[in-house]
């Protein structure tokens, strides 16, 4: 009952953004020795550049890992070293049966004699979505001091230096010579912006629709002002661009976050109302408890896939075929429906099995009206209820009467005396 279900919801959106972007510009073509080559449809459809605006959710991602670390660490009982073990816990242990598993499937493919184009995008797909976890984790260990500095300081000046050291980096990108290597400080600065934004949240700062639109305005007035000053308008890489938003993250990366942050703070009403309908708040609930895996799978499900069906040697369209036009795009929507299949499989056939066992018992993991639940507490610690004594279910109906009264208040205290008013 602690959860937030609309912080629920747009946890849910944003790795669904994340797997549908991601299946959406992978284009994964069979060549003529039977091998694959890695292609997005971004290069032949430039046009289709600003729906990444809208499947682009890491901002989502990393404001609502902070606003779960920042209630967990709140609410946990024992000392942050305990708290940091279990978070850590939760994140590193799925990716590593993640390796495990894709060392063994990419040494049974060598063995069989799969082509090495076909293991190349293989193993790139598989570990690129691992860049995350070095942010995410520096950012969730931080989480407490985060926290105390939002208290002092407020929001807005702990994320100015983060967009200062972006804008810096963007700077140097471009003044440099073409092929100079930076730090990679921006992923850290970049994306420390909606963490700060969620642990600020989670603390009650960004109450109201006023914050949200704040944001939301102030988001979308950056978001313009970039695109003017020559940004791309992808918010993800393109094969043969220059110059990329996401790699290293630039301010535009950050002022899509920001802007996406205030549209979900604004549509939490209208969440909430949502996830009253059973449907949506099962839906809600499954992907909260299965979110880490969903978003290490994903990728790997779809070389899989592709890589299966080019074994009979025939292109499939919209999986093994040139990302070269709407066709291709039409083509790859009809396919979602099988990888979305195959991932879900993949999910629950990970999940480990006691906790398969307390979804079907019952257990702690019980549902809320209209699908929500407190299961996969990763977003919160909170500690057991205490009983409540209902006379409706323990002992006879033996009813009393009790009154609090305040020594300040003679009149009440006359009426628990039983006296005349």
């Amino acid at each position: 009952m602690s959860r937030d279900r609309a912080v629920d919801a747009l946890r849910a959106y944003a790795i669904g953004g994340v797997v549908l972007g991601h299946w959406l510009v992978t284009g994964l073509v069979l060549t003529g020795d039977g091998g694959l080559h890695q292609a997005s449809p971004l290069t032949a459809l430039p046009d289709l550049a600003p729906m990444t605006w809208v499947l682009q959710t890491l901002g989502l991602f990393f404001f609502t890992a902070g606003f779960g670390s920042t209630r967990s660490l709140a609410r946990c009982p024992g000392g942050a070293g305990g708290w940091l073990a279990g978070r850590l816990r939760r994140l590193l242990l799925p990716t590593v049966a993640l390796l495990g598993v894709g060392a063994a499937v990419l040494l049974a493919a060598t063995v069989l004699g799969t082509s090495d184009d076909t293991l190349a995008v293989a193993l790139r797909l598989a570990v690129s979505p691992l860049w995350f976890l070095l942010p995410l984790v520096i950012l969730v260990a931080l989480t407490g001091p985060l926290r105390a500095a939002v208290r002092r300081w407020g929001v807005a000046r702990c994320g100015v230096p983060a967009v200062a050291v972006v804008a810096a980096a963007d700077l140097a990108v471009r003044l440099l010579p073409s092929g100079t290597d930076l730090p990679p400080v921006t992923v850290l600065a970049a994306w420390s912006v909606p963490y700060l934004l969620g642990v600020a949240h989670a603390d009650g700062r960004l109450e109201g629709r006023r914050a949200g639109g704040t944001l939301a305005a102030g988001g979308a007035v950056a978001l313009a002002a970039l695109l003017a000053l020559g940004y791309p308008v992808s918010a993800v890489g393109v094969p043969g661009a220059g110059v990329s938003n996401l790699n290293p993250p630039s301010l535009m990366v950050v002022a899509l976050a920001v802007t996406q942050v205030g549209l979900g703070l604004l549509a939490r009403p209208a969440l909430h109302r949502l996830l009253t309908r059973p449907l949506p708040g099962a839906a809600v609930t499954e992907v909260n408890r299965s979110a880490v895996r969903i978003y290490l799978w994903h990728q790997p499900v779809l070389v899989a896939v592709t890589a299966l069906t080019a074994r009979g040697g025939l292109a499939l369209p919209g999986l093994h075929t040139a990302p070269d036009g709407p066709g291709w795009v039409l083509a790859r929507c009809c396919w979602l429906p099988l990888l979305a299949v195959v991932l879900v499989t993949v999910v629950r056939v990970g999940q480990p099995r006691s906790f398969r066992r307390g979804v079907r018992a019952g257990g702690e993991r019980r549902r809320q009206p209209g699908g929500g639940g407190v299961a996969g507490r990763s977003a919160e610690c909170v500690p057991p209820a205490p009983h409540v004594y209902d006379h409706r279910r323990s002992g006879p109906p033996d009813l009393q009467e009790v009154i609090a009264v305040r020594d300040s208040d003679p009149p009440s205290r006359g009426r628990a005396d039983g006296q005349s008013r």
